[in-house]
């Protein structure tokens, strides 16, 4: 049911991933370059959901020292070196699979792969404004610690320059919840 992602199901995840979060969010290049900087020492750390074949969710990891602690991140806040903490990036539940356990299974998968590459935390931007906020529910469920929110997080063009929200549209103003989780 759980399988490290490949390029076999990069079309059903951008479709997913564009109806979910909104129009923009991802495409071809920048999913293969989320793939990329998931992968380190031969370990792939993100992973889609499948069943009878269907993608029914995915979640994009990036691994410790291969992503960017960028103006969203609070680095002095977290209890980890910087050098041994991953990045989750985005976990997507279709709706008809939601309610089942499905996105934490998807967390642990990638949290598996992140302690074989030798991290010790991850850290996540969370959607708050998230259906009933069941994404920061999930995470603190997980074991996740909130950080700080960050008010207007995805309307930074640089990084989603088509981007469509699909609560606020072009201008979104949706917070994104840093938090922080640790590993045992």
């Amino acid at each position: 049911m759980i399988f490290e992602i490949t390029d076999t199901y990069f079309d059903e995840v951008i479709n997913l991933g564009n109806l979910v979060h909104g129009e923009g969010y991802l495409d071809r290049s920048s999913l293969s370059m989320i793939v990329e900087k998931g992968s380190k020492n031969g370990i792939n750390s993100s992973f889609v959901a499948l069943e009878s074949g269907k993608l029914l969710g995915f979640r994009l990891t990036y691994a410790a020292e291969q992503w960017d602690i960028d103006k969203w991140c609070s680095p002095d806040e977290w209890s980890v070196p910087t050098e041994h903490v991953g990045y989750f990036k985005c976990n997507t539940v279709a709706e008809e699979a939601r309610g089942k356990g499905l996105g934490g299974l998807l967390l642990q998968s990638s949290v598996a792969a992140l302690k074989r590459q030798g991290a010790r935390a991850g850290i996540s931007h969370l959607w708050k404004q998230s259906p009933n906020n069941s994404a920061v529910r999930y995470f603190s469920k997980a074991g996740g610690i909130l950080i700080k929110d960050h008010p207007n997080r995805w309307n930074d063009t640089s990084d989603h320059p088509d981007y469509i929200c699909v609560i606020c549209g072009s201008n979104c103003t949706c917070t994104a919840s840093e938090m922080l989780l640790t590993f045992n």
